[in-house]
């Protein structure tokens, strides 16, 4: 195709009188400096006319995807192709008479023509994996994964053609070589291949996108995914360090992905506090007035008197109070809360919210608080935790009851005050 379009043009030139072909070194030397001016010339229009026009039009328009090809300078990256393909069909052609040297500057332009292609298609690339990140493509599909990939095949297809340009033979002649080469490939390039794998399997599953939280102990990763690449998954922990996991690491071992909370606009609390057990008691006729005016409790009281005056009519000999049932302060404790955290403004009131008691232990009466704040947002969540806890720890003596702490330093000391008579 090049020796075609070379012939015409010595034709061409033949027609006004100008010898394609020199034969002596002056003549030689005019029409190599003769092509360079001319690809110089060439590449000046392209540069200051055409691509110039072509990103005053990406200024103005509204699109912003156009603005990161012109930032990556995409177009100024193929428009060093036109002075290339200038002197690589003209330069040969002033080079007839010397034809060694002839096919050496002809190879070499076109492996610089090779190189300069790949490198605009690199700079492309760039351009495309930004643009995802941007419009959040990266959160669904591993694009950088599927870029470095490319570029990789490039690299590759960029060798075996300089290779075959310098030795004068088709590339499928190289090619077919690399079959013998497959298992040496499959040992240099293990992790790429293994991570190009995994990150399908990430993007196909949803298992993992960059922006996400992510917990994976064995690799000491506890933060939010920066990157997903070709080998690797970047994490930003959250005490700013950075984790590097291979990316076939994620597909065979487990991690935790905290996705599905940002997504679903609450945040757990699993929270319990242990109630000593021999604080627990009946309510006395007085603590129930007492009690009977907190707001939270003015719709429970009377509903829970008329269903145990109900239970107890049926039963005789209601002066043993193990006969009846009564009111306990635990028990009210437990439907203040339970009504406390179903008016709290920072409650998510569409997910799970209870008040639920666990097993005695050694340590007291558990009861826990299972509920999802509104706001998943880290620092928010802690301070409405906190808060809730605060409130319920400082309300305990209101209903006679007190929190399990194990004896101190300063417990068995004061016992030791104590005179034995």
């Amino acid at each position: 195709m090049d020796q075609e379009i070379r012939l015409e043009i010595s034709a061409w030139l033949a027609g006004f009188g100008i010898d394609s072909q020199p034969s002596d070194g002056i003549s030689t030397s005019i029409m190599i400096i003769a092509c360079l001016l001319l690809a110089g010339i060439a590449y000046l229009i392209v540069r200051r006319v055409v691509i110039r026009a072509v990103n005053m039009v990406i200024l103005r328009s509204k699109v912003t995807w156009d603005d990161v090809f012109m930032r990556y300078k995409v177009l100024e990256k193929l428009a060093m192709l036109v002075p290339a393909i200038v002197l690589n069909l003209l330069v040969p052609i002033a080079l007839t008479e010397h034809q060694i040297l002839s096919n050496l500057v002809d190879r070499l332009l076109s492996i610089w023509l090779v190189v300069l292609m790949i490198r605009a298609i690199y700079a492309g690339l760039d351009a495309v994996d930004e643009i995802s990140d941007v419009n959040l493509v990266s959160r669904r599909l591993p694009v950088k994964s599927f870029v470095q990939l490319t570029k990789l095949f490039l690299f590759f297809v960029g060798i075996i053609v300089s290779i075959s340009i310098l030795a004068d033979q088709s590339p499928v002649y190289f090619l077919s070589g690399l079959g013998v080469a497959t298992g040496f490939v499959m040992l240099v390039f293990r992790d790429t291949i293994l991570g190009f794998v995994a990150g399908i399997q990430l993007a196909a599953n949803r298992m993992v996108s960059k922006g996400d939280w992510i917990q994976m102990d064995k690799y000491g990763a506890d933060g939010a995914v920066e990157e997903v690449s070709l080998t690797t998954v970047k994490v930003r922990n959250w005490d700013k360090t950075i984790t590097m996991i291979p990316a076939y690491a994620l597909v065979s071992d487990a991690f935790r992905n905290w996705r599905g909370m940002s997504e679903s606009g609450g945040r757990r609390i699993k929270r319990a506090i242990n109630i000593d057990i021999n604080s627990i008691k009946f309510l006395s006729e007085e603590e129930r007035e007492r009690l009977s005016k907190i707001n939270c409790l003015k719709e429970y009281f009377p509903a829970k008197i008329n269903e145990i005056r109900e239970s107890n009519a049926r039963v005789s000999d209601l002066d043993m109070k193990v006969n009846g049932r009564h009111l306990t302060n635990v028990g009210t404790f437990r439907a203040y809360l339970q009504e406390y955290l179903q008016r709290h403004d920072k409650i998510h009131k569409e997910m799970t919210l209870m008040v639920r008691q666990l097993a005695p232990t050694t340590e007291g009466l558990p009861i826990e608080v299972y509920i999802f704040t509104n706001d998943t947002r880290w620092a928010f969540y802690e301070a409405i935790q906190a808060d809730i806890f605060d409130h319920i720890f400082a309300i305990l003596p209101e209903f006679g009851l007190q929190a399990f702490q194990a004896p101190t330093g300063n417990d068995i000391r004061s016992l030791k005050s104590v005179k034995v008579d």
